[in-house]
C-alpha cells in the first residue's frame, strides 16, 4: 500500500502531472520561487503541503510536480513529513535496492502555518533531527482566506483584519531567529527576485542531512495591493532597502550574504504597495515611517558591527 501511494502519480501522463488546471494569482512571488526551487530539487522529492495558497496547485489526483504530494492541515505539515520519512525508511528496508530512501521530503507552508499554527509541530521535528526541508512562502498574511494579519505581518501594513488608520500595530515575528535558536542543520532566507542566491541556498539545503529551512519572502499582488508586473521590482527593493535580509545559518553561525549599500529609504519599498498607502495619503505619517526606518537601520548597524562587513 505504501509503495502504491508513492508511485501512483508517476504513472500518470506527464501532461497531467505538470498542469494542475487550477489558476494561481498572476505575479505570485511565492510561486516564482517554488518554480526555481523545484527545478533544482527535481522529481526525487515528496512535497508535504500545509493548507494555504499553494494548496491550489494540486487538485487530486493531479499535481504540478513529477514527485508526490501530501496535503495536510495548517498545523500538521511537519508531522506529515515525519510520516513520509518513516514510510520511505520502511520501503528502503523492505527493498534495499530501491531508491525511495533517497527521496527528499519537503514541507511547503505559508506564513500562517509556519509562524503560528504549525510552529509547535515544526519545533518538535527539529528536535527529532528530522531529515526534511521546510519551505515557507511568506506573503505576510493569511493570503488564501482574504489577507488577514498573521504573525508575519509587518508593522503598519493594512490587512482585512487591521483596517484602522495606522494599520497593523504588531511587529513581524523573526521566524529565522526561532529556527536558528533550535540549531537546525541549515536555515536561509531567500526570495524569487534573487535567483542566484536562491539556487545556491536550495542546493545547500538539499545536501544537508537533517532539518533545513528556506524562508522565502513572497510578494503578493492580491494581498499587498500592486500590479502583478511589479513583483520582481518589489522583491529586489525589499532586499535593497534592507527590509528582507539575505542570510543563512550554518555550523551555529549566522552569515549575511548581501549587505545592501547604499540602502534606499524604506519609503521607496512601501510606496509601491497599497497596503501602506495610508502612510502617505492624505498626509505623510512621519512618525510611523521613521519607526519602520529606524528598526531597519538598527538591524543593519548591529549586523555590520558583529560581522565586520
Amino acid at each position: 500500500m505504501i509503495d502504491k501511494i508513492f508511485h501512483n502519480l508517476r504513472d500518470l501522463p506527464s501532461e497531467h502531472v505538470l498542469d494542475s488546471g487550477t489558476p494561481m494569482c498572476a505575479g505570485c512571488g511565492g510561486l516564482a520561487a517554488i518554480h526555481q526551487l523545484y527545478d533544482i530539487l527535481g522529481e526525487r522529492s515528496v512535497f508535504v503541503n500545509a493548507a494555504g495558497c499553494m494548496t491550489l496547485l494540486s487538485v487530486y489526483p493531479f499535481t504540478p510536480f513529477r514527485g508526490s504530494w501530501l496535503y495536510t492541515s495548517m498545523s500538521s505539515a511537519a508531522a506529515g513529513a515525519q510520516g513520509i520519512v518513516d514510510a520511505l525508511e520502511i520501503l528502503a528496508r523492505k527493498n534495499p535496492a530501491s531508491s525511495s530512501g533517497r527521496m527528499k521530503v519537503i514541507v511547503l507552508a505559508g506564513d500562517g502555518s509556519s509562524y503560528g499554527m504549525g510552529l509547535s509541530a515544526t519545533s518538535a521535528a527539529i528536535d527529532r533531527n528530522l531529515d526534511f526541508i521546510y519551505v515557507c512562502y511568506d506573503n505576510e498574511g493569511y493570503g488564501n482566506t482574504g489577507q488577514q494579519y498573521s504573525a508575519a505581518t509587518p508593522y503598519g501594513a493594512k490587512t482585512s483584519t487591521s483596517k484602522g488608520p495606522s494599520g497593523y500595530f504588531g511587529n513581524k515575528k523573526d521566524l529565522f531567529a526561532i529556527w536558528a535558536a533550535n540549531q537546525p542543520n541549515y536555515a536561509a532566507t531567500i526570495i524569487g527576485a534573487e535567483p542566484l542566491d536562491l539556487a545556491r541556498k536550495v542546493k545547500k539545503a538539499a545536501e544537508c542531512k537533517g532539518p533545513a529551512l528556506l524562508l522565502c519572502l513572497s510578494p503578493c499582488p492580491t494581498g499587498w495591493g500592486y500590479d502583478p508586473s511589479l513583483s520582481i521590482e518589489i522583491g529586489k527593493m525589499a532586499v535593497q532597502t534592507g527590509i528582507w535580509p539575505l542570510k543563512e545559518y550554518l555550523h551555529e553561525e549566522i552569515i549575511h550574504n548581501k549587505i545592501p549599500r547604499p540602502r534606499p529609504p524604506v519609503e521607496r519599498y512601501l510606496r509601491l504597495q497599497s497596503r501602506f498607502s495610508h502612510l502617505f495619503n492624505p498626509t505623510l505619517n512621519t512618525p510611523m515611517l521613521n519607526a519602520i526606518q529606524s528598526r531597519v537601520d538598527a538591524y543593519w548597524e548591529k549586523v555590520i558591527s558583529q560581522e565586520g562587513a
